[in-house]
């Protein structure tokens, strides 16, 4: 085969540090803007991005050849300072140390991105800690509840 081809979508979740309540109605969407820029320079696409005041749930397609930890850290590092600049009154403004990134396949899409839509509604009847098992059951990904929350 002459080329390489890849359809590599990923439903990445991660919080606030200690899971403390920042991400206001009115940072979110700036947020959300830079964030997109940030994967826009990793030569990725932001589909879609929303959350509650304590985390965030990103879709994305990310570059074939670049690996999923070093993109969510670039995302992480550069939007965790833009937040600091631009809203100094978070100037402790921290990301926790880990993330959740999940496959994504071309067809659920759609359901993804409704799902990350109503995060804010979502979060009225179930914490991100329910939620975020959920996720990790759902996908098979082995986890000690220990080393989730920091």
């Amino acid at each position: 085969m002459a080329g390489s081809f890849a359809s590599l979508y990923y439903h990445i979740v991660f919080s606030t540090k200690n899971r403390k309540p920042l991400l206001t109605a009115d940072i979110r969407p700036r947020l959300y803007d830079y964030i997109g820029g940030i994967i826009r320079k990793l030569d990725g696409v932001l589909i879609a991005a929303g959350g509650p005041d304590d985390h965030t749930h990103l879709l994305t397609s990310l570059y074939k050849t670049h690996a999923i930890a070093d993109d969510i850290r670039a995302i992480k590092a550069g939007s965790s300072g833009w937040v600091k600049e631009a809203f100094p009154q978070l100037w402790q403004f921290a990301w926790q140390e880990g993330y959740g990134a999940f496959s994504v396949s071309f067809p659920g899409i759609e359901k993804v991105k409704a799902y990350i839509a109503g995060q804010v509604e979502h979060h009225h009847i179930r914490t991100f800690k329910e939620e975020f098992i959920d996720f990790l059951e759902r996908h098979g990904v082995e986890y000690d509840e220990r080393y989730i929350w920091d």
